[in-house]
C-alpha cells in the first residue's frame, strides 16, 4: 500500500500569491519560514571564487564537520566527534536519515500538535505511525515530560522542536531535562529538530544533546544562516548510529552540494552579519505584537524564537485555509493556514512569518489592520 501524504497547504497559498504577483499585484510573502536575506557576504564571495576555480564533485567537507563539532563544544559544552556529524542536503533529508536509521516500519513516533507539517507526512511516507499529542496554551504548545510519561503504550520515538514551528515557543532547560529523563526510563528515542537555533529573543535555546547524549540532532543552514536555497544541513548522531546514517546518506542523497559546503564553512563565522538579521526579526516581532490586538488577534502563542506568529482566529472563521486565501486576495498578504500544523484544531489558527524586511512588516500591518477590523463587524 502506498502511503497517503497530505498536501502542504501553504505551498498552494504561495503558488496563488506568485500568480497574483505575476499579474502585477503587490504581494507580501509571509507564508513561509524563509529569510528574505541572502547568504552572508563573505560566503557569497567565497562561492564566486569556488565556481571559478573548483570543478567540484561528490565530496563531504571534513573542515565543515569539524567546525560543526566545535560548535557543540563552544555553545553547549558537549564533546562531539566530527564523524558523528553527517552533512545533509538540508534538514528535510536529515529528518529522513534520522527516522530511517532509528526506526523500523510500524514504529510509533510522538510529536506535538501543533507541529511542523512535514513531521506527520515524513513519518507516514516512511511507514511510521505519527502519534500527535495535543499541546495547548497551558503547556505553551510544546511537548511535556508529563504528557510523555502518561502515554500508554510508550511511543518508540519522539520528535522535538525548540524553538518550534509554527509557534516559536522554546522548551526551558529544566523541562528538556525532564523529557530526557522520561525518554531514558521508557526507552523512547529522541530526534531534536534544532533548525531555529540562533533565532531566540530572550535566553538562547538549549540543545537536547546537553540532556540526552544519544539523541539525534537535526539542524540546517536554512534559517539562522539565511541559506535556504543552498540546501545544506547536518545531523549529529550517537557513535552507534554513524554507519547506519552514513549508509543512508550515501545511497539516498550522495553528498550535499559542494558549493554550499564550501560557503557554509565561511558562513559559520559570519556572526555579526547574521545576528544583525536576528535584530531585524526582533523588531518585526515587536511590531506585530504591538499591532495584533488592534486587529482583534489577542490570543497568540508566545514567540520566544524562530520567526512566527501563530494566532487564534476562531472568532472570525472555522476554515483557516479559505480565510488565508481571502486574506491574500483582498490584501495581498500571504500567510499559512493552521490546518497545515494541526489537522484537528488548526482550522481556527493562522501563521505569519516575520522573516522579511521591516518595511514589509509595516506595510503588512497597514494592510491587515483595517481588513481584520472589518471582519469583526461582518
Amino acid at each position: 500500500m502506498i502511503a497517503d501524504i497530505e498536501q502542504f497547504h501553504a505551498i498552494a497559498i504561495s503558488r496563488e500569491a506568485h500568480a497574483l504577483e505575476a499579474m502585477g499585484r503587490s504581494i507580501l510573502h509571509m507564508e513561509f519560514g524563509q529569510p528574505s536575506t541572502g547568504a552572508p557576504a563573505e560566503a557569497i564571495a567565497a562561492a564566486h571564487h569556488i565556481l571559478d576555480t573548483d570543478p567540484m564533485g561528490y565530496w563531504e567537507s571534513m573542515p565543515l564537520k569539524e567546525r560543526i563539532a566545535r560548535h557543540y563544544a563552544d555553545r553547549h559544552g558537549q564533546t562531539v566527534d566530527a564523524e558523528q556529524v553527517i552533512l545533509t542536503c538540508g534538514a528535510s533529508p536529515g529528518l529522513v536519515l534520522a527516522l530511517s536509521s532509528l526506526f523500523a516500519p510500524g514504529a510509533r513516533v510522538a510529536t506535538a500538535r501543533p507541529g511542523y507539517v512535514a513531521y506527520r507526512n515524513t513519518l507516514k511516507a516512511l511507514y511510521l505511525e505519527p502519534v500527535e499529542v495535543a499541546c495547548g496554551p497551558d503547556v505553551r504548545y510544546q511537548m511535556s515530560a508529563e504528557a510523555l510519561a502518561a502515554m500508554e503504550p510508550a511511543p518508540d520515538g519522539l520528535i522535538l522542536a525548540s524553538p518550534a514551528n509554527p509557534t516559536g515557543t522554546i522548551i526551558p532547560a529544566d523541562e528538556l531535562a525532564a523529557i530526557a529523563k522520561v525518554c531514558a526510563e521508557r526507552g523512547i528515542r529522541i530526534i531534536s529538530d534544532e533548525i531555529y537555533h540562533g533565532l531566540s529573543f530572550g535566553e538562547p535555546a538549549r540543545s537536547m544533546i546537553e540532556f540526552a547524549p544519544d539523541a539525534v540532532i537535526v539542524n540546517s543552514f536554512s534559517k539562522y544562516f539565511s541559506m535556504a536555497g543552498w540546501r545544506l544541513g547536518w545531523i549529529v548522531v550517537p557513535p552507534a548510529l554513524i554507519d547506519a546514517a552514513r549508509a543512508r546518506m550515501g545511497n539516498l542523497f550522495l553528498t550535499p552540494p559542494v558549493l554550499a559546503q564550501r560557503a557554509g564553512l565561511i558562513a559559520f563565522d559570519c556572526t555579526d552579519e547574521l545576528d544583525g538579521h536576528v535584530d531585524t526579526y526582533r523588531r518585526n516581532r515587536q511590531l506585530l505584537l504591538d499591532a495584533l490586538p488592534a486587529m482583534g488577534l489577542a490570543e497568540i502563542a508566545p514567540p520566544d524564537g524562530a520567526f512566527y506568529i501563530y494566532a487564534d482566529i476562531s472568532h472570525l472563521t472555522n476554515d483557516s485555509l479559505s480565510f488565508c486565501q481571502r486574506l491574500l486576495r483582498e490584501t495581498g498578504v500571504a500567510s499559512a493556514p493552521g490546518v497545515d500544523f494541526d489537522p484537528v484544531d488548526g482550522h481556527r489558527f493562522i501563521r505569519f512569518s516575520f522573516a522579511v524586511s521591516t518595511d514589509r512588516i509595516e506595510d503588512a500591518i497597514a494592510r491587515m489592520t483595517p481588513w481584520f477590523q472589518a471582519q469583526v463587524s461582518r
